[in-house]
């Protein structure tokens, strides 16, 4: 298949005169030809440059695609023929008010204003306080259709999130769910704030994928300066990620156990995850890994002494984990509940661009590790880890196995020689008119950030994409013909972030 879009690396620095400025047709034609054969999409966003409104498109097949153009004020929608663009093009016209006519489902994303002063926003909407409540959600009609409504207000203590479920008896029919709630304007943030401020807004993304998105920023700014970490940080920072792997993961079992009401695991494995957080704290001095990372390596080093804990810990903790393991997976109740419960189909889950465990569940095997790997990754052997059950069950065995590869990876990397010089002060003088995409495998799938800078090397757009972006429509579609009471597990197994999904 020949391309207009330009082949990239993941974290290559670009000249934006090098990347492909094509007409809107020949944009939208090599797109939608590049993922109706199997490509994917990583980002498809606008940006202002200067009077002129812009589109560009990053794609991934087995390669980084990528290319941009003018944007029009309206244009017939990708998404009437090509799924994965759907949550992109609406995310576009929230933000800048250009029209994808067609669009199946055109509804507002995050709930702000347009981007752009004076044009007219394409939801119809004032933005006034109270547009949340006054939004109009789909309806299923019959005589015994029933609606019901959860959130955004929780009972837990859990970020702002609607879920109406569109039901018949017990059965739910459609699941719509609404986010945005606490848009916190974090890319805009990233856009306007001084470029040494970059790390402390990027580790804060999302707590629970403070390295994932902590790591990306950093490689872009390395891209753009031409640094190059060394070898020792280049660990330190894979074994970071796998901590952080580590313990979301069992912190996610222990939640799917409680809700099958299987509490010896839910309790072991909660106490666990603190032993994995802990790890993270001796590593950095904070269990989210926070200010770990910076451009150019890491703050902290690997200390002999830090390794030698690092390793009785993980010797200690190793058959804990299997045992606990094996308790919950070798129960028949657990079975029960798990299987067969919340399929995503491959097919569903190719149309939705699933990524992460979610994707890896439905049959999907990308991990960016494997595919475009960074940092040490590059020399460690990552497993095609994809199931083909697509349900619960799936999404929780995905977990089984990567907690146990995590802890091998990181067993293995304590035992390599880690020098390293810690960084206190970064190079931020980026270049001008320049582009750079970073993937990552967070513990949620693909983590990605971009970076376009202007003319006098000033940040132009900054655009962060989660997992969670990706795979907030697999947890509604799981829901479907499936009893509601199941609603608490399916979503557990998803356990998707309000606060990434909300920039």
């Amino acid at each position: 298949m020949t391309t207009a879009f330009l082949e990239i690396s993941n974290g290559e620095k670009l000249s934006r005169e090098k990347i492909p400025h094509l007409s809107f047709n020949d944009f939208q034609e090599n797109a939608l030809d590049i993922v109706k054969n199997g490509g994917k999409v990583v980002h498809y966003f606008g940006f202002q440059d200067e009077d002129s409104m812009k589109l560009m498109a990053v794609l991934r097949t087995d390669k980084l695609l990528v290319a941009g153009c003018d944007a029009p004020e309206s244009y017939s929608s990708f998404s009437q023929t090509c799924e994965p663009f759907h949550m992109f093009e609406r995310e576009i016209a929230e933000q800048f008010g250009i029209r994808p006519q067609g669009h199946p489902w055109l509804k507002m994303v995050r709930y702000h204003p347009n981007y752009r002063e004076g044009i007219p926003d394409v939801f119809g909407n004032d933005y006034k306080e109270d547009i949340p409540g006054n939004y109009d959600y789909y309806q299923v009609k019959g005589d015994e259709i029933h609606e019901v409504a959860v959130g955004p207000v929780h009972a837990g203590v859990i970020e702002p999130g609607h879920f109406r479920f569109n039901c018949i008896g017990e059965r739910v029919l459609h699941l719509e769910i609404q986010l945005g709630y606490q848009h916190r304007a974090v890319e805009n943030l990233l856009n306007n704030v001084q470029a040494k401020r970059l790390p402390i807004l990027a580790e804060n993304i999302a707590g629970d994928t403070t390295i994932g998105h902590s790591l990306c920023m950093a490689q872009a700014v390395e891209a753009l300066t031409s640094v190059t970490p060394d070898k020792g940080a280049q660990i330190i920072r894979t074994i970071a990620l796998e901590l952080e792997r580590l313990a979301n993961h069992i912190g996610d079992l222990g939640a799917l156990s409680g809700d099958v009401a299987f509490l010896p695991p839910a309790n072991y494995f909660g106490r666990i995850r603190g032993d994995f957080l802990n790890l993270s704290l001796l590593l950095c001095g904070n269990r989210f890994g926070k200010g770990l990372v910076r451009p150019g390596g890491v703050r902290f080093s690997l200390a002999d002494d830090i390794r030698k804990i690092l390793d009785e810990r993980l010797k200690e903790l190793k058959p804990q984990v299997k045992h606990v393991l094996e308790l919950l997976f070798s129960a028949s109740t657990v079975r029960a509940r798990f299987e067969d419960c919340g399929i995503v189909s491959n097919n569903d889950a190719e149309h939705l661009g699933l990524v992460g465990p979610a994707g890896r569940a439905s049959g999907i095997p990308y991990d960016v590790r494997r595919c475009f790997p960074t940092e040490h990754y590059v020399q460690i052997d990552i497993p095609e880890n994809k199931k083909t059950t697509c349900d619960v069950y799936a999404r929780a065995r995905i977990r089984y196995d990567e907690v146990l590869q995590s802890i091998h990876i990181i067993q293995s990397l304590i035992e390599l020689p880690v020098e390293t010089q810690c960084v206190n002060d970064s190079n931020y003088n980026l270049p001008a008119s320049s582009f750079v995409v970073t993937l990552n495998e967070a513990w949620r799938g693909e983590v990605s950030h971009v970076m376009l800078t202007d003319k006098e090397g000033k940040m132009l757009r900054y655009k962060v994409k989660d997992p969670s972006f990706h795979n907030w429509n697999g947890l509604a579609m799981s829901l479907r013909n499936t009893g509601i009471s199941d609603f608490p597990l399916n979503n557990k197994s998803f356990n998707l972030s309000y606060c990434g999904f909300d920039l």
